[in-house]
């Protein structure tokens, strides 16, 4: 395995090329708020596979959900999150989140993220989104997270000990021993420079995962291309357990349209009122849940897959026209304008909609400070699994847990940088018996079958033969990776088809091991809920290497 990190740990060692206190892997909100948390004699490297706004957070819409106004409270919140988790949160997270979401959402205002205010400028305009009791969604219109992601950019482009690495994209984790130890440390992580076409080794006394999530792995998903599971992958080849791999939330409303990749369309339009039409122009969600359109999302996208196989219909429809013109366009002004570009007219006629995967609720196990299993390393956002969204997410929970997370990060590693010894060297990475491949093509469909095969046995609906077949047909795919990553040159496609391979793996096992239905998984061999509510943890073959054991 010339490319793996097994072979380069017996390689001799080499002067380090990039050298930081801390690295941060994903230029999202989750790793731009740490970044920005961390104290300014900190040297931080923030990297970007791609454009550093091309991000999950740069397309979200919604808002983010916190305690603002005086008829909401903390108790509210929690109690929300906790319904609409399925029995599967864990509460003292839910608690330590939603205790400091007002903190969170001050720090953003400081820091220049316009939210939009009501009509009369004296206060923030709140709205309400599926499984809240009451408007605590603070937004910035209807692209929140542009607003966020353009304020938090600009004052990391600012800062003078942020340096930012775009076109970057992180293959594996560096373990070394510490000094005189056979304990063993996260020092560092090897990256495929896209520009170069060259593996850089950057160093670091603290490395963070924030690279989002695995929503990639599925055909259709409202995420960008690069959430295709990378922390996660790289976090369990490197010894950390991972937990409820087989929560994938599927976002109910993404623009249907042969020309609109993943155009998703906010959950705030039924908040505000917005109602879901089958062909013919009628209601359905009040036949599912008592909530109609406000029910939490995995009831709303299962109800639409239900009624668009019951009818053979290609999509259904989301409309919010008896609205006034004036309120959609200040309300959700790029909506309309998307929707404009594929002659669609919000204001006049209905949104033909299909649900798409959206959101990753397993990720990678960390305590309340992001520490994952392997000293100094840390897992924050998407990638991570704290405990906060259980079985099913609550929608604008994520962003929260974004901000509150990186800040107690932050405050961890700030308070242990200096008892670490800064790596000197490190394993070289070793490419010296792979060649450049000229048969790419065997990457290009093992990733279409990977998605295709996912979204048949693996989605919003499943059964356990058809996890058995996703099953035997990903270690068959694992076998041709393997095999092709060990002999040919890394690129950005291998890297990402590995790291997909990987995650969809841990996703299989874990539905295959929930005998239940909970939550946003849906078993038809197992319609009921087990009496006792489980997290499913997957444990790596590596796992004990490690001394650090965060609690579960």
């Amino acid at each position: 395995m010339p490319n793996s990190l097994a072979s380069a740990t017996t390689t001799s060692t080499a002067n380090l090329k990039q050298q930081f206190d801390v690295l941060i892997i994903g230029s999202g909100a989750a790793g731009l708020t740490l970044a920005l948390s961390l104290p300014t004699t900190t040297r931080v490297a923030v990297l970007s596979k791609s454009e550093i706004s091309e991000g999950s957070t740069w397309y979200a819409q919604g808002g983010i959900a916190a305690v603002l106004d005086s008829t909401d409270s903390v108790e509210s919140h929690v109690a929300d999150t906790l319904a609409a988790g399925g029995g599967l949160c864990h509460k003292d997270t839910v608690e330590f989140t939603v205790a400091n979401s007002k903190a969170a959402i001050d720090w953003l205002i400081a820091r220049g993220v316009a939210f939009t205010r009501n009509s009369g400028g004296d206060d923030y305009h709140l709205t309400r989104e599926g499984g809240h009791s009451q408007r605590r969604i603070i937004h910035s219109a209807d692209a929140t997270g542009k607003a966020l992601h353009t304020a938090l950019n600009e004052q990391v482009k600012a800062a003078e000990n942020i340096e930012l690495y775009d076109h970057y994209i992180a293959i594996d984790l560096i373990r070394q021993a510490e000094a005189g130890s056979r304990k063993l440390r996260c020092t560092g992580a090897y990256v495929y420079n896209r520009k170069s076409d060259a593996v850089e080794t950057f160093a670091a006394k603290a490395v963070a995962l924030a690279t989002g999530g695995a929503s990639k792995v599925y055909l259709y998903t409202s995420n960008p291309d690069g959430a295709s599971g990378d922390g996660i992958a790289m976090a369990w080849r490197a010894g950390c357990r991972v937990a409820n791999m087989e929560f994938n939330q599927f976002h109910p409303t993404c623009l249907y349209h042969p020309k609109a990749k993943s155009f998703l369309v906010t959950e705030a339009l039924r908040g505000e009122g917005a109602k879901l039409l089958l062909p013919d122009g009628s209601r359905f969600m009040d036949k599912f849940h008592e909530l109609g359109e406000l029910a939490p999302r995995d009831v709303v996208a299962r109800a639409i897959d239900h009624e668009m196989k019951r009818l053979g219909s290609d999509c259904v429809y989301l409309d919010i026209s008896h609205k006034s013109e004036e309120f959609i366009t200040s309300h959700f002004p790029t909506i309309k304008q998307n929707c404009l570009n594929y002659g669609i007219d919000i204001t006049r006629e209905p949104i033909p909609v299909v649900p798409a995967a959206h959101y990753t609720c397993g990720g990678v196990i960390v305590d309340k400070h992001g520490q994952t299993d392997l000293n100094n390393l840390y897992a924050i956002g998407e990638t991570s699994f704290t405990g906060l969204h259980g079985a099913n997410r609550m929608a604008s929970n994520s962003l929260l847990e974004c901000i509150v997370y990186a800040q107690s990060a932050a405050a961890k590693i700030t308070a242990t940088l200096a008892d670490i010894s800064t790596p000197t060297d490190a394993p070289q990475w070793d490419e010296s018996q792979v060649t450049n491949s000229d048969e790419d093509v065997v990457i290009s469909h093992n990733w279409d079958e990977l998605r295709r095969f996912m979204w048949d046995y693996v989605g919003i609906v499943r059964t356990q033969k058809r996890l058995e077949r996703a099953s035997h047909r990903i270690k068959l795919l694992q076998k041709e990776i393997h095999e092709y990553y060990s002999n040919y040159m890394v690129g950005n496609d291998l890297i990402e088809l590995r790291n997909l391979a990987t995650v969809a793996e841990l996703i299989i096992r874990s539905a295959i091991d929930r005998k239940e239905s909970r939550g946003l998984h849906y078993s038809l061999d197992f319609p009921e809920l087990a009496p006792i509510a489980r997290d499913t943890i997957m444990v790596p073959s590596n796992f004990a290497d490690q001394d650090i054991i965060v609690q579960a």
